[in-house]
């Protein structure tokens, strides 16, 4: 009977490259599934992650926008995934062109006050910013009352009746802030600095009632020392700290804003 030549046959050449290394099949079928996976996973959150610098440019202009003092990472984030589903052109369109007025608006705001400090060399007695809040006018508390009181010196109402005379080219609410530095004070008629900052401020609205401007328009806030703008470390901090803020409100522009495109509205 015939019988193959086994001379040179051996197990060497009878293999299969699915056991020869000792893994499974199936092993690394299941290794390629789980990377497919993990590829897949980490494309998601990529996608569904916004940079954190674009998070807080959209968190700005939201803001601007809808007049916001301040918006919260998880309020914003979850008002997002509210409205997102009932926006459409036209209400994208509208709050664009509130959130653009707005802006406008303050800037102008800010650089009519520039021009007024320095038309009547106010310069290191009033400045002018603006944040989240609006546009804000700031005098120096040193300027307007002295050491501990309330009560507003001759020279500082001159000077209010000076920043009257801006205020009133300008039909909005006025917010006025009393802030104070850390020196306690401990009165009869003040017992912290709470009642001090508050106060001043009440005082700054007295004067600018009696001077004419509508008192609807106007509210009063009190910070005492928890408002800084410099560390009170020095003498010199401590008298930046010690002001008077009068805030045009973002609120008040914004809602001004939306009245005129609603007159535009109709009017078409």
């Amino acid at each position: 009977m015939f019988e193959p030549d086994r001379t040179n046959y051996s197990e060497d050449d009878h293999h299969d490259d699915g056991s020869s290394s000792g893994i499974s099949p199936w092993v690394i079928t299941f290794a390629d599934m789980v990377t497919l996976m993990m590829v897949f996973f980490i494309l998601l959150f990529a996608v569904g992650t916004i940079e954190d610098k674009k998070w807080r440019q959209i968190k700005q202009s939201l803001s601007a926008a809808l007049g916001s003092d301040t918006v919260s990472e998880a309020g914003l984030r979850q008002g997002l995934d509210v409205i997102a589903d009932p926006l459409d052109d036209k209400t994208v369109h509208a709050v664009d062109e509130v959130g653009a007025m707005v802006a406008k608006e303050i800037e102008e705001i800010v650089s009519e006050v520039e021009e007024f400090v320095f038309k009547n060399k106010l310069s290191g007695e009033v400045q002018v910013s603006s944040d989240a809040r609006g546009a804000i006018i700031t005098i120096s508390d040193v300027v307007l009352f002295p050491a501990g009181q309330a009560r507003m010196t001759l020279p500082g109402k001159r000077k209010l009746r000076q920043v009257f005379d801006l205020l009133k080219q300008f039909d909005y609410n006025v917010k006025i802030e009393g802030h104070t530095d850390n020196s306690p004070i401990r009165t009869e008629k003040f017992p912290s600095n709470w009642e001090l900052s508050a106060s001043r401020a009440s005082e700054v609205v007295r004067m600018l009632i009696l001077d004419g401007y509508p008192p609807e328009k106007l509210s009063v806030e009190g910070f005492a020392e928890f408002r800084p703008k410099a560390p009170n470390n020095n003498p010199e901090n401590r008298a930046i700290n010690r002001r008077i803020e009068i805030v045009y409100q973002r609120g008040s522009i914004r809602k001004r804003m939306i009245d005129v495109i609603n007159r535009k509205s109709v009017s078409r």
